[in-house]
């Protein structure tokens, strides 16, 4: 039996990897969609497996033939996508495909397949408190999570456009809701 796609998109610092992280543990037979980059390997990084490497002009040809999904470019050729074709073949596997994407990858692939698609938007409690977060973190400069912050601000407004809204509040709480909710689509 064919799988079906969960597509998760939430602002930096909502706590979304760690509820992914958590759902990849509960025998949901959930396996995580690999992504395209126009990067280069870093450390032992390896081709189909972490991401499948492409060359700014291959990733250029594969988007003129209409191989993805969804992409980005996030820097000058410096490109990110879903294939098609990959996701395909791990829901022809019978897997349940996860993607961790951009809130507009995320509105493109809930459009491309419909009701075998699941989109869940992961919201901070406030932009106050993501702001808190991220500055806890200790990893950003204050411009950067100013960035961060208005790109959250802009994000939180595509949250209407999601079938399902978890607001992560308290962790423990959001998991069980996330869990609950993916439970409930993957056996309907």
């Amino acid at each position: 039996m064919a799988g079906k796609l969960i597509i998760f998109s939430a602002p930096s610092g909502s706590g979304k990897s760690t509820i992914i992280n958590h759902l990849m543990q509960q025998g949901l037979n959930l396996a995580f969609s690999i992504s395209a980059t126009s990067r280069p390997p870093r450390g032992s990084e390896r081709d189909g497996v972490e991401y499948f490497f492409l060359s700014p002009e291959e990733f250029r040809r594969r988007i003129a033939a209409g191989d993805f999904l969804e992409y980005e470019e996030v820097y000058k050729d410096r490109f990110y996508g879903t294939l098609k074709e990959q996701v395909e073949k791990q829901l022809e596997s019978g897997q349940n495909v996860v993607l961790d994407v951009d809130v507009h990858g995320a509105c493109h692939i809930k459009a491309h397949y419909g009701d075998r698609a699941l989109s869940v938007f992961i919201q901070p409690p406030s932009v106050a408190e993501l702001r808190h977060r991220l500055e806890q973190r200790g990893t950003d400069a204050p411009e950067v999570i100013n960035d961060r912050i208005a790109r959250a601000e802009y994000e939180l407004s595509f949250a209407p456009k999601f079938d399902t809204v978890i607001i992560n509040d308290n962790l423990e709480q959001a998991e069980a809701e996330a869990e609950a909710r993916l439970k409930a689509f993957l056996d309907s």
